[in-house]
């Protein structure tokens, strides 16, 4: 991050090197996505980017043969095609601009299904109306169900309560949720101005999302309230995540060892009642600083 021309894939290619030294890819659950259309990527597939079926078949086996293995488990359209709000865009304005339909989609990642290259599928990026419609389109055509949402959720964005998690709750579609520590801001370290050398807020100011004048309230507030319970700001952050019902997985962000364990300790962190009162007491002072 972030995605340049000049490295597209070499994700894959460092995982798919990993399984094959290690001969172990039935012990791993293998996720990627396919990317919809966004004038950002004019250097994927000639520039002509979208859900249809050329694009989704080459990029499926471009990821395939990047990864070293015959399928993938868990196979995600990465946002919407269609123009609608993802990736903190507010106010919403109807728009018909030209997209695949999302029966087209489904209907061509189910073929892949049936070819054995892909076991499930997921949405990331996606709004109520968008889950729903691929669930009901699911239910009536025989095509694959969507089993997971990858989508925002932190301390500092918890819009997904609104209208997804009731849907992820009744419909069994697991939250992945990502930049749960909105790129770092909620261990404390860019606090009053400071920027780490070698940290991403640091390297590429381009992740302005959860660098907000309204943010920085709150993350003083969550990162006084670890410390006072003697918690690691990250890890409370963390545990918050991993204690709510909806959520499936926790997708954890390190660029360090310690950091990494620092991260993977938090699964065993049992947040008392009283610190998850004063979260929401936080959160009702300023929800949502960062949609």
């Amino acid at each position: 991050m972030p995605p340049r021309a000049e490295t597209r894939g070499r994700t894959e290619r460092f995982i798919g090197n990993w399984l094959k030294q290690r001969g172990n890819r039935d012990n791993v659950v293998l996720a990627s996505k396919v990317a919809g259309r966004s004038p950002e990527l004019s250097y994927l597939r000639q520039g002509l980017v979208c859900l249809n079926r050329r694009n989704i078949v080459q990029a499926l086996e471009g990821s395939l043969q990047r990864l070293q293995t015959d399928y993938i488990d868990l196979y995600q359209v990465h946002w919407p095609d269609r123009q609608t709000n993802f990736f903190g865009r507010l106010g919403y304005a109807p728009n018909n601009a030209l997209s695949v339909p999302l029966e087209e989609t489904l209907e061509i990642l189910n073929e892949q299904v049936k070819a054995g290259k892909i076991r499930y599928i997921g949405v990331s990026n996606e709004t109520p109306w968008g889950l729903m419609r691929y669930l009901q389109l699911a239910e009536h055509g025989e095509l694959p169900r969507v089993v997971t949402i990858q989508n925002p959720y932190s301390l500092l964005n918890r819009t997904f309560e609104i209208g997804l998690a009731e849907i992820a709750h009744r419909e069994q579609v697991g939250l992945l949720a990502y930049s749960p520590l909105a790129f770092g801001v909620l261990t404390g370290k860019y606090l009053d101005g400071q920027r780490p050398r070698g940290a991403r807020l640091t390297l590429f100011e381009r992740f302005a999302r959860y660098n907000t004048p309204e943010a920085e309230a709150p993350i003083q507030a969550y990162v006084a309230l670890a410390r006072e319970r003697g918690l690691d700001p990250a890890q409370l952050a963390l545990a918050y995540v991993n204690s709510r019902p909806f959520v499936a997985a926790n997708i954890i962000g390190a660029t360090t060892l310690e950091q990494l364990a620092t991260d993977i300790a938090s699964i065993a962190i049992d947040l008392a009642p009283k610190v998850l009162e004063r979260i929401e007491a936080i959160h009702r002072r300023q929800p949502n600083p960062c949609p």
